[in-house]
C-alpha cells in the first residue's frame, strides 16, 4: 500500500496532536513506500472491481463536500498507470462537485470494500493527465 498520501495530509498541526497523544513515536520514523504517482497493479485491480466510490471536494468558502458516485462494477476505470476515468451523470443538476473542482482541482477518492474492511484513497488532480470526468 501506498502512504504517499501521508506528504499531504500530515501537516503541523496534525503532528502536534500525535506528539500531544504520544503518536508522534510511530510515525517520526516511517519510511513506508512511498511513491504515489501511478497506479500499481493490486491497486488497478482493487479498482477495476468497486462499483461505487465517494469523491471529496472543498468549496471556495473552504467547506468540504462529499458525493457518492456508483455504477456497475468497473464503471471507474483506470485508463493508463496515471489516469482515472468515469460517467459523470446528470443526477439532480446541483454540479456541486464540478463546481469545486473547477476552483480547487484537487478531489480525494474513497473507494471501499466494505466487507472484507479494506479502502482506498486516491489524492488526484482534475486535470486530464490524473482524472478525467467525462459527462453524458
Amino acid at each position: 500500500m501506498s502512504y504517499g498520501f501521508l506528504d499531504i495530509a500530515v501537516t503541523p498541526s496534525v503532528r502536534a496532536v500525535q506528539a500531544e497523544t504520544g503518536a508522534d513515536r510511530i510515525w517520526q520514523d516511517f519510511r513506508g513506500r512511498r511513491a504515489f504517482d501511478r497506479f500499481t497493479e493490486s491497486e488497478a485491480a482493487f479498482i477495476a472491481d468497486r462499483d461505487s466510490f465517494y469523491m471529496a471536494t472543498v468549496s471556495e468558502t473552504g467547506w468540504p463536500y462529499v458525493q457518492h458516485r456508483g455504477g456497475a462494477r468497473g464503471f471507474l476505470k483506470l485508463v493508463d498507470e496515471r489516469t482515472l476515468a468515469f460517467a459523470d451523470f446528470r443526477g439532480n443538476q446541483q454540479y456541486i462537485s464540478t463546481g469545486n473542482l473547477a476552483a480547487d482541482d484537487r478531489p480525494c477518492l474513497f473507494l471501499m470494500d466494505y466487507p472484507i474492511g479494506h479502502g482506498s484513497k486516491s489524492t488526484p488532480t482534475s486535470k486530464p493527465s490524473r482524472l478525467m470526468m467525462t459527462r453524458t
